[in-house]
């Protein structure tokens, strides 16, 4: 019997970069501190890219069980616990509602607003390059622990790039999937609204369970790399660069085991290493309890500041 795999429930990405610096830069005039800049900007971009996947697995759960979609027949019914689901296969393109209805099912934040997933009739997504279009309206995540929000508009393509469900990845070994977008706006809870683009790949592999590598595909000025990139809310160019790929794995409740995330902006870049545990050296699934993710920005004098914190 084949390994039950979906519905893959992964909120571990959706980290919260917050920190705070160990010390501040020395004062002169061409030194700034960016402590509180960068601490904001690298927990709206932890939440964002967090959304992004857990919109991308609600996805996966339904197309992989809604005859018409993958030629699978299966239930939606109670597929995700905060939202309600409506499927239209006879019209062109054929489409999926998710209505998130505010629940507090997720125990650390709830969800409202519509996603639509839309996929031209003839398409089956098993097949190797199969595509659908995601519509983010008014998709508002609001975290229970400080009542902080992000709210999230725009067109994103899922792309199956190798073909493949994930319920048969035991036998396939190997499935590929990328998003892409250029049209994302971001509303952050003091009602700024910028704009930000995508490019992510995610490469799904099975060994005792699901392992998710996250990489960056876009580049720019010969930077490779790049996953998210715009403007951040205080109005500063930025790009989000996963140095090292980000990994998340079934056996350690999708949970990001490893891999350095860098956000660089004219005045300073900001790095977080993941997988570490309270001394700050890589650790094996704690199963329970906390990782410890480093924290490192570099101002524009090259002072460095560092701090060690649970995710």
């Amino acid at each position: 019997m084949k390994p039950r795999i979906l519905p893959i429930a992964i909120a571990a990405f959706s980290f919260t970069f917050l920190f705070t610096s160990c010390k501040k830069e020395a004062s002169n005039t061409n030194t700034t501190d960016f402590t509180a800049e960068t601490s904001t900007h690298s927990d709206d971009q932890s939440r964002f890219s967090g959304e992004v996947d857990a919109v991308a697995n609600d996805a996966n759960v339904i197309l992989e069980t809604t005859a018409g979609f993958t030629s699978r027949p299966g239930d939606i019914n109670s597929l995700i616990c905060d939202a309600d689901i409506a499927v239209d296969t006879m019209s062109n393109p054929r489409t999926i509602t998710i209505t998130y209805n505010g629940n507090n099912c997720l125990g650390n934040r709830t969800r409202t607003g519509v996603i639509v997933i839309s996929m031209a009739q003839g398409t089956r997504w098993k097949n190797a390059g199969a595509s659908i279009s995601v519509s983010f309206q008014n998709y508002k995540v609001t975290r229970t622990i400080d009542n902080k929000s992000i709210t999230v508009n725009g067109t994103q393509t899922y792309t199956n790039v190798s073909g493949g469900l994930l319920i048969n990845l035991p036998v396939l070994n190997t499935i590929t999937h990328s998003i892409t977008s250029s049209n994302m706006t971001v509303t952050f809870d003091n009602a700024t609204q910028r704009s930000w683009q995508v490019a992510r790949q995610r490469v799904f592999t099975y060994n005792n369970g699901v392992t998710i590598t996250i990489t960056g595909t876009h580049s720019d000025g010969g930077i490779t790399g790049i996953a998210e990139w715009g403007t951040n809310r205080f109005g500063r160019p930025f790009s989000t660069t996963i140095a090292e790929p980000v990994v998340l794995k079934q056996d350690c409740a999708f949970r990001a085991g490893s891999g350095k995330v860098v956000h660089t902006t004219s005045s300073y870049t900001a790095s977080a290493t993941f997988g570490l545990d309270a001394n700050g050296a890589p650790t094996s699934c704690p199963g329970a309890g906390n990782y410890y993710m480093k924290i490192v920005w570099t101002g524009p004098a090259g002072n460095s500041h560092t701090a060690l914190l649970p995710y």
